[in-house]
Formats: C-alpha cells, structure tokens, sequence
C-alpha cells in the first residue's frame, strides 16, 4: 500500500471551491448576510443558519433533496470558507513525522500555527470507521479557531482518484485552552491509541482514530511539534499544472495547486 506524502495532494478545499471567484463570492455573501442579522460567521452554528451558506450547499449538491444535506456539508464549507479566509495553510505530514507524534508528545506548547488550516495525512496511513460501515482512509484534518477560543476539528475521507466527492466526519468543538492536556490524553477505555485491527495493519503499520479524542490528541501533538521544531516546516510551491491520470485508483494523486509547508522530522 503506498503511503504518498511527497507532495501535497489536490484538498477538499479545491474541491468544494473550483475558482478563487467561487470562494470569494461566497466569502462576500457570508459577511454581508452575517453583518445584516447579527450573527458570528466564525461560529459554526451562526455560519450555518446563514441562507447563503445554504443555497450554496444545495447548489452544490445539484439539487440533492436529501434534508440533512446542510448538516452533513455545511462543516465542509465552513472550513473551507475559514481556510480561504486564513491564508490557506496547507500542512503536509509525512509518514516519518505522523509516526514520530503517534509514538509520543513532541514536547512544546500545542498553539495552532494558525487560526485555520489544514492538516494533509499520509495517503491510506490513517483510517476510520467514523462515518461509514466500512473503512475509509483519512485524508486530513481541518481545523478553524474562533475569536471566542474554541477550535473545531473535521476529518476528510473518501478523497480518491476512482470516485468523486468527499466523506466528512465533524469532531464535537472544545476550548482550545484545552490542547496542553490533549497531548497526553488516553483516548481509548480498552487498548492502545490509534492501534487497528484492520487487515495488514501489521505489514504496513497503519493506524486508526476511533474516537474524537485521538483526532484531538493527534492535533495537539501536530500543533506542538510545527510550533517547537521549525526546521521540520519545509515550504514549496503548488502545482501550476495537472499532472498524469488520475482516472484510475493505482495513478499518482493529483497535485494540490496550493502553496503548503512539507513536515518532516527536523532536527530540534
């Protein structure tokens, strides 16, 4: 099984917006309906009350009758609307590094780099069966810290070159004050965190996040080791154009356009 994190593969955020015009306009209309009735448009619960939040959702979804479409892709939205609005960091973490902050706490004060981002796993080295009966890899992680100190977290599945769309999985949110005490945290009532039982776990050394805890854990950690280690942030430019096939699942993934910072076991 690969486990590609040579470079920063296309992200969710590409694909709910396909032009820096979609996600400014909508941007625009967000803080112009937020403005008009009051509400907080980096709050999660405001943001999706807001009628241009929805009627983009729906649009997006080409006319889906399904009622729970907002529940399910608003959060999608909101971050990526929150990643556009923040400067689009992009973190991708390799395989080395994930298993150096699965193994232990880095050390270091866990503040966010940013106030939102997203954070670009290892291609099928973390897994979940969060949102579905079968499991899926992990793609990444948003995150987004409001004003008001509480960071929310969502998990990216699903993202292939064989299918289209994306799998979403929000974590509940949680004062970010909180994230020294994540770091250490034992997630799990029964066995280690991130261990699976997943076939050929054990040749390939994947891992798997049960519970909203070990996604917290896993950022804290993250949020630490960028912070304390700034030799392991290599920053590199986007694609600037398609690269190969990415029709079917053994294709190399396709290249983010997005600048992102490479993280790496760097030397302290």
């Amino acid at each position: 099984m690969s486990l590609h994190d040579d470079y920063a593969r296309v992200t969710p955020f590409e694909i709910v917006f396909r032009t820096d015009e979609e996600v400014e306009a909508l941007a625009r209309a967000v803080a112009e309906e937020a403005a008009g009735r009051g509400v907080d448009p980096t709050d999660l619960g405001g943001f999706l009350t807001l009628g241009s939040v929805e009627a983009f959702v729906r649009n997006t979804a080409e006319a889906d009758p399904d009622p729970t479409l907002l529940h399910r892709y608003g959060p999608l939205v909101y971050h990526s609307v929150r990643f556009g609005e923040g400067g689009r960091e992009l973190y991708l973490l390799t395989s080395h590094a994930a298993r150096y902050l699965v193994e232990g706490s880095p050390g270091g004060e866990p503040g966010a780099p940013s106030n939102a981002g997203y954070l670009q796993l290892p291609q099928h080295l973390f897994w979940t069966r969060a949102a579905a009966d079968a499991p899926e890899s992990i793609d990444g992680v948003f995150w987004s810290v409001t004003p008001g100190g509480y960071v929310h977290f969502l998990l990216i599945t699903g993202l292939r070159p064989d299918r289209p769309g994306v799998g979403v999985v929000p974590l509940p949110e949680a004062p970010v004050a909180d994230a020294p005490r994540w770091v250490d945290l034992e997630a799990r009532e029964a066995g280690p965190d991130f261990s699976t039982d997943l076939p050929g776990a054990d040749i390939d050394g994947l891992y798997e996040i049960r519970s909203a805890g070990e996604a917290f854990k896993l950022m804290a950690r993250f949020f630490a080791y960028v912070g304390g280690v700034p030799a392991a942030v290599e920053r590199r430019g986007g694609a600037t154009e398609p690269d190969g096939d990415s029709s079917s699942a053994l294709a190399a993934p396709a290249p983010s356009r997005l600048d992102f910072a490479r993280v790496t076991l760097g030397a302290p």
